[in-house]
């Protein structure tokens, strides 16, 4: 915390500096001196090409959240790329398998690359033990989807472009009583994961302080995410009018699918880990009609920036984009947009050859300046807190006919 409020500090010091005389300081847990704007013709463009990593699970069990991430960013990247001018992306994603020892290898494989910025890692746990490296490293990070706040405590570098996992819990526990969509709440949860029990905790508390009636609370472990009969039952006696699962889609299944086997009906509600669970191989998605989620987004959304998107999805991969592919979709064009608002301040910037810990000093330097907004398919008016934190507003979805469609 300390050290991201240095970082914003010195980022207000940064900005001073530079409309002065065209210097800039570091920010916190750097040595060097932020990079200067390319001196070209001063007209403010963005010039090179930048070098972006992506990190998350391309297979595995969680390879439907890493292909979905890299498909979204895949089709950011040629979109900016076709845009004209002088500025490229050029990507390059690397597959982690969901584990923490093979998301630093990847890692390392991206610095042998000379990696300018990453979007990732996708999951939790591989996300925490590759920030700690790209916060000593220098490198800036934006991941898409991995919510706990452990993530961002890692360094003032790595921001997240996903809810928090306090965000969702508090979010979910609100809509649902603004709602009125469940009045005798059950929770069920996975004690062993970080993005679990974060999501719990908080809304657990905020139901509490809002008098959302909370009758059940059970769990259950990775090693037990088989059998949930005894959790339905404790559901179903304490006459749980909703069932809140802070969970990810394959348990998330096998809820559904024992609940319809005991002939529990019940509505359920859900955070961004259950998206996907309509591509879920083998699962009858006739299980999940009425299912809800608390999502930033919806696929049937009719902006153009969203349809748009969809539509060169479907083309693209045959599938409708789950929300996972939306924020790795989001991910370039934030740190596009960032390295525009800086080339915009400073009589341009040329990233060609730019380390990155020089690029990492203009990125930090930019989402921690509560002036700098993107508009994305996540969200409209997107800024970033201090501490690497998103703002933007929830939506809800619920699934019919096999779709997810805006409540």
């Amino acid at each position: 915390m300390k050290k991201r409020i240095m970082s914003l500090a010195m980022a207000v010091v940064l900005a001073c500096s530079l409309a002065a005389c065209g210097n800039a300081g570091a920010p916190a847990g750097s040595t060097s001196a932020a990079p200067a704007a390319s001196s070209g013709s001063g007209s403010g463009a963005l010039t090179g090409t930048l070098k972006v990593g992506m990190i998350g699970p391309l297979t595995g069990a969680a390879a439907l959240y890493g292909n979905a991430v890299t498909n979204g960013t895949k089709i950011a990247v040629d979109e900016i790329n076709a845009l004209g001018g002088d500025f490229k992306m050029e990507y390059q994603p690397e597959d982690d398998e969901h584990d923490a020892e093979k998301s630093v290898n990847a890692y390392n494989k991206l610095k042998d690359w000379k990696v300018q910025a990453i979007v990732g890692c996708v999951t939790t746990t591989p996300c925490v033990a590759v920030a700690a490296e790209a916060n000593n490293d220098r490198v800036f990070m934006l991941t898409p989807s991995a919510s706990a706040t452990s993530v961002t405590e890692q360094g003032d570098n790595i921001f997240q472009l996903c809810f928090s996992d306090p965000n969702q819990g508090s979010a979910s526990a609100q809509y649902i009583k603004d709602n009125s969509i469940g009045s005798k709440i059950a929770i069920i949860y996975n004690n062993s994961d970080v993005y679990s029990t974060g999501i719990y905790q908080t809304f657990s508390n905020k139901a509490s302080e809002i008098g959302l009636e909370v009758v059940s609370t059970t769990t259950f472990t990775d090693d037990t995410a088989n059998d949930f009969s005894v959790q339905l039952t404790d559901a179903k006696n304490a006459g749980a009018d909703l069932i809140f699962l802070p969970i990810y889609y394959t348990p998330a299944s096998l809820i559904l699918q024992q609940a319809d086997a005991m002939g529990y009906k019940v509505p359920m509600f859900g955070v961004d880990g259950m998206d996907g669970i309509l591509g879920l191989e083998g699962f009858d998605t006739k299980l999940a009609e009425g299912v809800m989620l608390l999502t930033p987004f919806s696929a049937d959304a009719k902006d153009e920036k969203t349809a748009n998107f969809v539509k060169k999805y479907q083309e693209s991969y045959k599938e409708v984009p789950i929300q996972f592919a939306a924020d790795g979709y989001d991910c370039p064009y934030a740190i596009y947009e960032a390295l525009k608002f800086y080339a915009d301040k400073n009589g341009g910037l040329d990233v060609t050859g730019k380390s990155s810990d020089e690029i990492c000093q203009i990125l930090v330097s930019v989402f921690a300046d509560p002036s700098f907004s993107v508009d994305g398919i996540t969200g409209e008016g997107m800024t970033w807190t201090a501490n690497g934190e998103v703002n933007k507003a929830p939506k809800a979805v619920v699934i019919k006919d096999g779709v997810y469609v805006g409540l």
